[in-house]
């Protein structure tokens, strides 16, 4: 998300997005990685005590959740980053200085998708709207309707996967599945979609998951749009590059507010 990071175009599109939903009426929580290259001084982050200090487990390795916050500049919008000192310390982001993937990059997902859903659960605020944007949140909507299918602070939420082309060529390894088990109410058949660990299969297992996809660019999959466009109550938001006023998104945000 724009200003925080700048990997892709439509980190844009989420700053405003936000903002747009915010001014709107909706009550609007951004959730985010603390990657390195953030800097914390000059985005004024600091750590919110009171949510730290819970652990996520991730294949029988505990790992400490720290939570920090920001104000997003020129909007009354708070902004939540998860960090942890293993996942999230070194600068560059998915890949290393040599252009190498990083070997734990399954677990820095699991990590994140495991963590934003923990933290607000911490926040005892039930969200209407679960807006997932990019592969390191794909795990999300599944996640919603297995482990935390019971959880009272998801019972009405409703999701949305914004998505976009492909940003890596590289697979997320043989122990993403087993990594992203993250509870026995996780089948492994339920991650069949995502088992090759390719930002395909991540974007294809978060699309059928999710209850709406907003087409992020006129360049995502188009085999994958024409699949979930046939598909019987699924909500597609095709792209619109003059969409600046963000109607659409806060119409589909009104239709699935009335779908409850």
């Amino acid at each position: 998300m724009s200003p925080y990071l700048e990997l892709s175009d439509y980190a844009a599109m989420v700053n405003k997005m936000a903002i747009k939903s915010n001014e709107a009426g909706l009550e609007v929580r951004v959730i985010m990685p603390r990657f390195g290259s953030i800097n914390e001084r000059r985005h004024r982050l600091h750590e919110v005590v009171r949510l730290s200090g819970i652990n996520i487990v991730i294949d029988g390795d505990d790992y400490p959740l720290i939570i920090k916050v920001a104000s997003l500049p020129n909007a009354r919008l708070q902004v939540y980053f998860l960090d942890n000192e293993d996942y999230f310390k070194r600068k560059a982001v998915f890949h290393d200085d040599d252009g190498k993937f990083y070997e734990d990059n399954a677990a820095r997902e699991v990590f994140f998708c495991k963590g934003a859903l923990e933290t607000v659960k911490k926040f005892g605020w039930p969200p209407d709207i679960i807006h997932c944007s990019g592969w390191m949140t794909s795990l999300i909507p599944l996640y919603l309707k297995t482990a935390y299918k019971k959880e009272p602070v998801f019972a009405h939420s409703k999701t949305v996967f914004s998505l976009e082309p492909n940003s890596f060529k590289e697979k997320l390894g043989a122990s993403f599945v087993k990594k992203a088990i993250i509870s026995n109410q996780i089948k492994e058949k339920d991650l069949e979609l995502y088992k090759d660990g390719t930002n395909a299969a991540l974007n294809k297992g978060a699309s059928k998951y999710a209850d709406a996809v907003v087409l992020a660019s006129d360049k995502a999959d188009k085999k994958l749009v024409e699949e979930l466009k046939a598909e019987k109550g699924k909500i597609v938001v095709p792209f619109k590059k003059e969409n600046e006023d963000l109607a659409d998104y806060l119409q589909l945000y009104q239709q699935l507010l009335g779908a409850k």
